[in-house]
């Protein structure tokens, strides 16, 4: 099957529905303390760039990054749906994000995940991500695990 990622609006149906089901797997996780995910709201406002990714002509999975300014490129809301893990999509959307860091000359990306996305853990770790202490909102959250990559050092 063909995949396909592309920028959309966060409030578009398939970009909504895959931030929903996004949000449901979180929430039999976490309390609603330590969930960070911006609403589709929020993404708008903050100037997310947002991708959705399709294999075939189904909504798979998503992912976005926040700017801000030139200091770094935050993840936001990666997520793949679950009949669709397994086949690489992760990495594919994490890819396009940091593709795109590039492009607009940040040299950091950074993300927030919690410490039960064992997967999303994994991903990143093997991507060149590493551990940081926590930025931004995110201190104080025992659940909370912080990563960085320097893109100014990649090849």
């Amino acid at each position: 099957m063909q995949t396909v990622i592309s920028l959309e609006r966060a409030d578009s149906p398939d970009a909504v529905a895959l931030i929903e089901e996004l949000e449901g797997e979180l929430a039999a996780r976490y309390a609603v303390e330590s969930r960070h995910g911006y609403s589709v709201q929020k993404l708008i406002e903050q100037g997310v760039a947002f991708y959705v990714l399709r294999v075939g002509d189904e909504p798979a999975g998503c992912g976005g990054i926040q700017f801000f300014g030139q200091e770094y490129g935050e993840l936001k809301r990666m997520f793949v749906r679950p009949k669709f893990r397994g086949m690489g999509l992760s990495k594919t959307i994490l890819d396009c994000l940091m593709q795109a860091a590039r492009e607009r000359g940040v040299p950091i990306a950074r993300l927030e995940t919690g410490i039960y996305q064992h997967a999303a853990i994994a991903l990143y770790e093997r991507s060149g991500f590493y551990r940081i202490p926590p930025f931004g909102p995110y201190t104080n959250d025992p659940v909370s695990r912080c990563y960085e990559l320097r893109l100014d050092r990649q090849p």
